[in-house]
């Protein structure tokens, strides 16, 4: 059978709706004009009501991967895609209050697409505890859990056999329209492979789903970089199931939120218990190559040390090149000051600079010397020093020094009782290392 051609097609000039404008009148004008952005936008709507192949969609966190949360086909496809575990629940992503009601109120309304009913005194109504929460960051970077009704909706493989479901409505003018246009709830998960960094630019999907999806729509990258941080309000006291763009500090300055409890593990599930939300099981956001996570605070003699030990191994192996990542934030020099190292005769060091889309623009020399047949080389990354700008960077960055075949990826971790995003960005990385040191 020949390969899906998988196609991208620019959507960018709809990342910010017009002023003072609803959704529906923001649509109706663009579809009159004609415009090749509403024909993408009609093009994966139609997909997305009727095939079973999900389609790649920006986000404010990362990109992702869509389906109609109301048909098991479509969801089916979203596993099939990533190649992942049927167990992960899935988030779905409304564009308004209103989609979510026609959810949690099935009997209300012929088919979900229709205009809502008027509630009634039995209809199912969002749990008081999220009133300040909605209030504050919706639309925006945060997922609820719900109870999922009776006669629900949903397809059953959104909730993995759960009692619960997770949703949220994103910041992204983008994404609220592509669901508005639908009519359909989208059970979305980022659009990587199974396991393998999260995608922030199109790009990043193309090359990990290229020939599995047949459609990817580009809004350029992504502005927060992590995904939605999830709360569960229906346990005592509430919890936090996965860090991401909204901090801790915020969620416990609302209004029956103050005892909020942490309720994740940087490490996957060590049980065979059923994940309450996604990125609670399994090895997450990896690249390819070894990544060894030093946490804030670890000692610089002794990381160099590791990163020498590393060099001598590379340059007495028998197959000759050996590449080493190092991604540094706050205190690390450039490529950890090796380039006085008494080695220094015998590899590389290399400075790479990166666009805002995550794509390599320069590997510049750094040192004595240069010369690409020598045994090793060092590939020194600066991924800034603010919680905003290293998770705006981090999957770009694993995925970038995949693209060059580094063997092993030393990473500078940052303190994450900082709030904000910096637990979101550890999270990640201690997910995504092998090896997590403090020295």
């Amino acid at each position: 059978m020949a390969e899906r051609q998988t196609r991208i097609l620019p959507v960018r000039r709809l990342n910010a709706a017009p002023d003072h404008t609803s959704i529906a009148e923001w649509w109706a004008s663009e579809k009159n004009k004609g415009t090749a952005e509403a024909a993408a936008v009609t093009k994966a709507a139609e997909a997305l009501r009727s095939s079973e192949i999900p389609v790649g969609f920006p986000t404010e966190t990362v990109y992702g991967l869509g389906a109609d949360a109301t048909r098991s086909a479509a969801v089916q496809g979203i596993y099939k895609a990533k190649k992942r575990p049927s167990d992960n629940p899935l988030i779905i992503h409304v564009d308004s209050l209103d989609m979510l009601s026609r959810i949690l109120n099935p009997t209300q309304s012929n088919q979900l697409g229709s205009s809502p009913a008027t509630p009634n005194s039995n209809s199912n109504k969002i749990p008081a505890i999220y009133e300040p929460l909605i209030a504050r960051f919706w639309p925006g970077p945060l997922t609820i859990l719900l109870p999922n009704p009776a006669g629900s909706p949903l397809a059953k493989e959104v909730t993995a056999n759960l009692t619960t479901f997770g949703v949220r409505m994103p910041s992204s003018a983008f994404a609220r329209l592509l669901i508005h246009v639908a009519d359909r709830p989208l059970a979305a998960p980022s659009a990587n492979a199974s396991t393998k960094p999260s995608p922030t630019t199109a790009q990043h999907v193309y090359d990990d789903l290229k020939g599995r999806i047949d459609l990817i729509l580009d809004g350029g990258s992504c502005g927060v970089g992590v995904e939605s941080t999830v709360v569960d309000g229906l346990s005592d006291p509430p919890a936090i199931l996965r860090p991401g763009g909204i901090g801790i500090e915020e969620i416990r300055a609302c209004p029956g939120w103050e005892k909020v409890k942490v309720g994740y593990h940087d490490s996957a599930l060590k049980s065979k218990e059923a994940p309450r939300a996604p990125g609670m099981k399994y090895r997450h956001y990896s690249p390819k190559a070894q990544v060894v996570l030093f946490e804030a605070g670890s000692d610089i003699s002794s990381i160099m040390g590791r990163v020498k030990k590393d060099l001598q191994s590379a340059t007495a192996a028998p197959d000759g090149a050996r590449k080493i990542g190092i991604v540094r934030t706050r205190t690390w020099p450039v490529a950890l000051g090796l380039t006085s190292s008494e080695n220094q005769s015998t590899f590389s060091i290399r400075e790479i600079s990166m666009t805002s889309d995550g794509d390599i623009t320069g590997i510049s020399s750094n040192g004595a010397n240069s010369d690409s047949s020598l045994a090793a080389s060092v590939f020194d990354l600066n991924l800034g020093s603010s919680a905003d700008a290293i998770a705006r960077g981090l999957f770009s960055v694993l995925r970038a020094l995949d693209g060059i075949n580094v063997d092993v990826i030393y990473v500078e971790g940052i303190h994450d009782e900082e709030g904000d995003l910096a637990a979101a960005v550890m999270n990640r990385l201690r997910k995504a290392s092998e090896v997590a040191i403090t020295v």
